[in-house]
């Protein structure tokens, strides 16, 4: 046996005992005649009292960081005691050790205040994964992973694995492929998700499935995306919208009250798409803070129906707001006090090219209950007031207004509000708030290829009130901004996402069930019959033999654990993780195959 105890279980209760430990060498401190080691493993760090008679046979075979040691003692009291650590009452009286293996010098130090750089550390993340602070997001995920089995366990739901080697059906983003040898010039898709085959479980009578399961997609990346993820991924049969939604704000309550220890999440707020676009500028709003967006001037399509504000900005000649779409204001808590410094430090924020806009107004209204502004020669004081009164602003606070083409505005200003909350603190990590965004349209407008395509994916059901304006075939619209006036741009989906302190952690949808929807589905994207069969067959076909009403959803996994954490990017979170150019430093991969490989896949490779 290497060891009888673990690096972190030991406490004053075990003093006298005799143990055996072992684990990695954190530190040596040599005190004349003494060594202190302090020894570490997945548990926790024990200090190791090295006496007089081992401490020369030190000198002649010396321990180094991370050298893999077995030492056994007597557990006593330690005269200097760290509070720091849960064993920091004790230490071990070594008599008798062995060094395991050696260790080469560690490129980083492995504490949590490393030194080691982000490319350093994933190229020996084998080494990374030995610090603490990794360690935790490890147990976090691990946590989140249990707490989701035991709930959809007791739940009745069952883990049904499905394949990773399957049809491509490119939809969305790109499949990754994988070439057959054994079926030359034929390839398999890894999954972007087990979509069609929870719909066939659903269809053959597994009622309440689930899987924990990874997914795969060939996209460019960020901080938050990887080309490999996870998904906790969900279906039920017999069952409406309300039922899904039941079901899994349950599921994240229980893995926040086991995870975290947070009980307090009584109720999970609701809002339909449209009111999240035209409330907080985006689909998964944060709502832990206010700053609600305020629409100076409403076009015809907007949400909710109001009155036009023209007479809010207008009859005053100021192009800038005369000549745009939109213009949307929102009101910052407290700073009415920022300098002009201040102001055209964020007049440049928002000028930025991922930004996107040409400037910003703004007014301060003043704790005095005068107003100052950047438009002053345009608008006089009570227009000012009318103009703040509309964006809910106190005095103190600063209104700022960003105006120009609608989608552009209204995003620009939502990255502004998300920008601000971050400098002013607004965005508190032990604080969450969750939400449920309903009633997203059914079709977005893709105007690269100027035609409809489905916004979540063509298995989504439409409204049962909006079923009859779908349209078999795909018109091709002349003028792209005209497309909100189409047909299509009024169905509403039965999908559904909960949104966690703003970012979307659960996407799901009521599926489409009967042949003959699915197919109109189908031809309203564009798929012929022969396209249809071709690419979905096997499900038009399962539809013809009794499949039942059925819905579900699927949770980013690796999003969850991080906001748990408490970290912006879903790599901290994984094990071994890709770097946003897809590659993995510490394989080197991807990495070329040889010759042979390419002969027995019957491949060519031309780089030309």
């Amino acid at each position: 046996m290497f060891r009888t105890r673990t690096c972190g279980e030991l406490r004053i209760s075990n003093v006298n005992e005799e143990v055996t430990l072992a684990g990695w060498v954190q530190t040596v401190r040599k005190f004349g005649a003494i060594t202190f080691v302090d020894l570490r493993d997945r548990y926790g760090i024990t200090q190791l009292l090295f006496g007089e008679e081992l401490n020369a046979l030190l000198d002649s075979n010396p321990l180094g960081r991370e050298f893999v040691l077995q030492a056994t003692g007597k557990v006593s009291e330690r005269s200097n005691k760290n509070a720091n650590i849960p064993t920091g009452d004790i230490e071990i009286n070594i008599s008798t050790f062995k060094i395991l293996n050696r260790s080469a010098v560690p490129p980083f130090t492995i504490q949590d205040d490393t030194d080691g750089g982000d490319d350093l550390r994933m190229k020996y993340r084998f080494l990374d994964l030995r610090r603490n602070a990794v360690k935790k997001n490890l147990e976090i995920r691990y946590a989140v992973n249990r707490a989701a089995r035991n709930y959809l366990h007791d739940q009745g739901f069952m883990d049904i694995e499905t394949p990773f080697l399957i049809k491509s059906t490119p939809e969305g983003a790109r499949d990754f492929v994988v070439p057959s040898r054994m079926n030359p010039g034929q390839f398999y898709a890894l999954p972007q998700s087990p979509q069609t085959f929870k719909q066939l479980l659903m269809v053959s009578g597994y009622d309440r499935y689930y899987q924990v399961v990874k997914c795969f997609r060939d996209e460019d990346l960020r901080a938050d995306r990887q080309p490999e993820f996870t998904q906790i991924d969900c279906e039920m049969a017999f069952v409406e919208q309300e039922d899904i939604l039941e079901m899994f704000e349950g599921m994240v309550k229980y893995i926040f009250k086991e995870v975290k220890g947070v009980d307090y999440i009584d109720q999970v707020e609701r809002m339909t798409w449209e009111e999240a676009m035209w409330t907080y500028g985006n689909d998964k709003p944060d709502i832990r803070f206010d700053m609600k967006l305020a629409n100076l001037k409403f076009p015809a399509h907007s949400f909710p129906a109001k009155e036009n504000k023209e007479s809010l900005i207008g009859g005053v000649n100021f192009k800038v707001f005369d000549e745009a779409e939109t213009v949307i204001a929102i009101a910052v808590p407290g700073a009415a006090e920022y300098s002009r410094k201040q102001t055209d430090e964020l007049t440049e924020w928002v000028k930025r090219p991922q930004v996107g806009m040409k400037g910003l107004v703004f007014i301060k209204c003043n704790a005095d209950g005068t107003y100052k502004s950047s438009v002053d020669k345009f608008y006089g004081e009570e227009k000012l007031k009318a103009i703040a009164d509309h964006a809910n602003a106190k005095p103190g606070d600063l209104v700022l207004i960003l105006a120009g083409a609608e989608e552009r505005t209204r995003k620009a200003i939502s990255d502004l509000r998300m920008e601000l909350a971050e400098r002013l603190g607004l965005r508190k990590k032990d604080e969450f708030r969750l939400l449920w965004v309903l009633d997203f349209p059914l079709f977005e407008y893709d105007e690269a290829g100027n035609r409809w395509v489905a916004r979540h994916h063509p298995f989504t059901s439409p409204k049962p009130a909006h079923i009859d304006t779908m349209i078999i075939n795909n018109p091709v619209i002349d003028n792209a901004a005209e497309y909100l006036r189409h047909p299509y741009a009024g169905i509403k989906a039965n999908a559904y996402d909960m949104v966690l302190n703003g970012n979307e952690i659960g996407g799901g949808s009521i599926r489409i069930y009967q042949r003959e929807l699915q197919e109109k589905m189908f031809a309203a994207l564009g798929m012929d019959e022969e396209e249809q069969k071709h690419k979905f067959g096997f499900l038009l076909g399962a539809f013809e033999y009794g499949a039942p009403p059925h819905g579900g959803i699927a949770f980013g996994f690796d999003r969850l654990c991080a906001i748990l954490g408490g970290s912006e990017s879903i790599r901290d979170f994984i094990a071994f993780p890709k770097n946003n150019s897809g590659r993995d430093v510490m394989l080197d991969a991807p990495s070329a195959i040889d010759d042979k490989q390419f002969q027995e896949l019957q491949i060519k490779l031309d780089l030309k």
